[in-house]
């Protein structure tokens, strides 16, 4: 038995060195492939129980794993939707003729890189056919919340790249000043006028008209202005009135004394602002703090419109897509505004290794990687999403080849074993009686 043990214990050696000579061959013929993550092949020897002072050998086997829980380097690209995952996480992607088929939700499966350009759907999908999958925002750019622990939420990524955009005008803010030598009582009496144009709901340009009348008084000055505000787009009408006082003391001259609504949305002072009701809706309008110099000021001689901001946009043409670290989708127009349209999460499993390795660079859960959960990019245990980069193979080929080396010289030798056995049993056969 210990002859034919050793001659069964060479062919395992045979077998078990051809099963890392795939492996290794593998990793060295993907050692440029994007995403490759390389294969580990380990021996492992079998006992057999020896006794009476004989020894049996029991061979050994091997087992193969793929590490897919190690990265590969970045690598630097031209193209704004190629990612990568630096750290851990998977990026969530679905086959596209799943997604054709329409039969419900698509099977998610996960990579870790991808270079992802727009089809004829408008949908982001590689060059082997996988659809990047993420959750949509809302209109007004926030993500609601989905569940973490399933994909039913995730839905194909689709730029629509002939898409119009617009912002209505939410918020103005008026930074002014207005001359103090206007509220003497020898002064003309003349309003001063300013228009601040605003977007509505169409991304149709209209303007608030704002007065500034001064009061005047029999003698001296009043520091008192009576501001009234119209709207173009229901044909100058008044919306808002008030009385605005500024302060003559040492301490604080020039700044807002105090504010008295006569007509539309009351002014809070704290927060400096009031809302005018314009025809699509209100608008929050910031005059500045009592006591404070970051509004509409009155000093000096001269009327100066010095800082007046606001919100929304015209409407514009999509331009370009970008991911950022955080997985967010940003779509940017001609009008210089940003929209945030998806949000693409990073899935984490307990056991990556465990997963299921498909064609393409491509894993699926499988028991043996445990139950996954749907995490922002940057959170928790997961890195973050870099864009414009793509992940490189995790075969080192240096390390490769001395591998190689040593798998032929270890293959050579259970042959020259096997070799040794048979002329040992071809003399056994020679002996005669």
């Amino acid at each position: 038995m210990t002859i034919s043990s050793s001659l069964n214990a060479g062919v395992a050696g045979l077998t078990a060195n051809a099963s890392k000579l795939s492996s290794i061959s593998d990793n060295i013929a993907n050692s440029a492939t994007y995403g490759y993550k390389r294969v580990e092949t380990d021996f492992h020897s079998m006992v057999m129980s020896n006794s009476g002072g004989t020894y049996t050998a029991g061979g050994v086997r091997a087992t193969s794993q793929r590490v897919v829980d190690q990265s590969g380097s970045l690598v630097s690209t031209s193209n704004a939707t190629d990612m990568a995952v630096r750290g851990r996480g998977f990026l969530p992607v679905a086959e596209t003729s799943d997604i054709e088929a329409g039969n419900g939700a698509p099977q998610m499966q996960l990579i870790t890189t991808g270079s992802f350009r727009t089809d004829a759907n408008g949908y982001l999908v590689t060059e082997t056919g996988l659809v990047l999958l993420g959750w949509p925002a809302s209109t007004d750019g926030t993500v609601p919340v989905y569940p973490r622990d399933t994909s039913d939420g995730l839905e194909p990524v689709q730029i629509n790249v002939n898409q119009f955009s617009g912002e209505p005008t939410t918020r103005v803010s008026l930074g002014l000043n207005l001359p103090a030598t206007e509220t003497y009582s020898t002064a003309s009496g003349d309003p001063l006028n300013l228009s601040v144009e605003y977007y509505d709901n169409l991304g149709v340009s209209e303007t608030i008209d704002i007065n500034f009348t001064p009061v005047l008084l029999a003698s001296g000055a009043s520091n008192t202005w009576r501001m009234e505000i119209t709207d173009s787009a229901t044909g100058g009408t008044l919306i808002g009135e008030y009385e605005l006082v500024f302060d003559d003391s040492r301490s604080s001259g020039g700044t807002l004394l105090s504010v008295t609504t006569l007509s539309g949305g009351a002014y809070d002072p704290s927060s400096g602002s009031f809302v005018a009701n314009v025809a699509s809706g209100p608008i929050e309008v910031s005059i500045g703090n009592i006591g404070e110099n970051d509004g509409i000021t009155q000093l000096s001689d001269s009327f100066a419109p010095l800082n007046i901001s606001k919100d929304g946009s015209p409407v514009g043409n999509m331009t370009s897509v970008e991911i950022d670290e955080n997985g967010f989708v940003h779509a940017y127009f001609d009008t210089g505004i940003t929209r945030t349209i998806y949000q693409v999460p990073l899935v984490d499993l307990p056991n990556p290794n465990g997963l299921i390795a498909l064609d393409n660079q491509v894993y699926i859960p499988s028991p043996e990687s445990g139950s996954y959960f749907l995490w922002n990019a940057a959170d928790g245990p997961t890195g973050d999403i870099v864009s414009y980069a793509r992940e490189e193979s995790t075969t080192d080929v240096a390390s490769e080849l001395t591998n190689l080396i040593q798998t032929q010289r270890a293959y050579s030798s259970n042959a020259k074993v096997i070799q040794t056995v048979d002329e040992m049993l071809q003399e056994t056969t020679n002996i005669k009686r």
